[in-house]
């Protein structure tokens, strides 16, 4: 039965699965450490006692809960030529983003893999749950310990011959199956790349990440103001940041993907994954649901990618930005229009000088005006 899981699950288009006793993390101490040195930043969520809780023991979450099915699906598809990437006229996107929203690919399949367990052990009952990114469990640690990979020094999972570009996903289920003994794993070794290449400096130490620093957590999780210490540090990213699996050497064995759906709609089309800051500066809403619709760009909403556009376009320093920026002097959402004033004061020309002398005349958020006077 555990080989037909497994057929069924590479059958559904699952790079990597393992099957593993539903046990508490192996890590779960360190997780719990972090939490306590607040380095999961305003997500709020992670440090919740019925999150640990959860943590703590699977059977929170389902209870007679027997083991843990854990899932991997490559989404690399192609390198951006640097010329394109470190264009600072564009916005970078992270791989991940590029197609469909990851979420709504691997969801059904995890629960087409437990429906058909379901059928195949009838009459037994057997209860699942299934998660995509969205479980109150240590995901990589469990796909480790699955043997899907193991545990860099950037905290990604990495597999030995295809590197770090997985999605991860798991199926509890209360059903006994054949468990994995995994092959032994290589590590980082004394190889440090991505704790240097990280601009923000979010990595205090090997295997700790300190989410307040990470990029992808400023463009993505942070819903509020972003730290002004921070924002010349971003570069051109308006969403996610790959530079710390870019560098990763094991990433010198990915293999593109067989997923169509991860691929840009144009991937001749760079406007695809570095579209121009100025296109998105001018984003309203109808255009931001029209372009993002089935993207994991739509979860952060129109604002916060105009926020990011903002700061990208203030390290830009170009004063081709200064009409769009202008404009956004006047946008709905006082974040906009602070981090807007903000890339108006990097770029410092006279005409970015005068559009925020007139902007502060009406303004009346606080927070904006200190923006404005910064």
């Amino acid at each position: 039965m555990t080989h037909a899981l497994k057929e069924k699950a590479y059958a559904l288009g699952f790079s990597h699965v393992g099957i593993i006793p539903a046990r508490p993390g192996r890590r779960l101490d360190a997780y719990l450490r972090w939490t306590e040195a607040e380095m999961h930043g305003l997500m709020g969520y992670m440090a919740r006692p019925d999150r640990i809780a959860r943590r703590r023991d699977l059977n929170v979450i389902l209870p007679g809960v027997r083991s843990l099915v854990c899932v991997a699906l490559n989404y690399f598809t192609f390198r951006v030529p640097e010329e394109i990437a470190n264009d600072p006229s564009r916005g970078r996107i992270s791989n991940y983003a590029w197609g469909v929203d990851y979420h709504e690919l691997m969801t059904p399949r995890l629960k087409a893999l437990a429906e058909w367990l379901q059928e195949a052990l009838q009459p037994e009952a057997v209860a699942y749950k299934v998660y995509v990114d969205t479980g109150a469990i240590l995901e990589r640690d469990h796909a480790e310990t699955a043997g899907l990979g193991f545990t860099g020094k950037n905290t990604m999972l990495i597999h030995p011959r295809q590197g770090s570009w997985l999605f991860l996903g798991e199926m509890l289920t209360t059903a006994v199956l054949d468990y994995d003994t995994p092959a032994p794993m290589p590590s980082c070794g004394r190889c440090h790349r991505c704790l240097d290449a990280c601009p923000t400096q979010a990595f205090p130490q090997p295997y700790v990440l300190d989410a307040r620093r990470c990029i992808s957590y400023l463009t993505i999780e942070l819903k509020g103001w972003i730290p002004r210490e921070l924002r010349p540090l971003m570069g051109n990213w308006v969403y996610g940041c790959d530079i710390c699996q870019d560098v990763c050497p094991f990433n010198r064995f990915a293999r593109p993907t067989d997923e169509p759906d991860f691929y840009p709609p144009q991937p001749t089309n760079w406007d695809d994954v570095a579209p121009p800051l100025l296109d998105l500066l001018a984003l309203d809403e109808a255009g931001f649901q029209a372009r993002f619709a089935h993207s994991p760009v739509w979860r952060i909403r129109r604002w916060r990618l105009v926020r990011n556009a903002c700061v990208a376009a203030g390290n830009w320093g170009s004063e081709t930005a200064v009409p769009a920026l202008s404009h956004l002097l006047s946008d709905p959402h006082p974040i906009v229009r602070g981090h807007a004033a903000w890339a108006l004061a990097q770029i410092g020309t006279p005409a970015a000088k005068e559009a925020i002398r007139q902007a502060r005349r009406h303004e009346t958020d606080p927070d904006v005006l200190a923006e404005m006077s910064t």
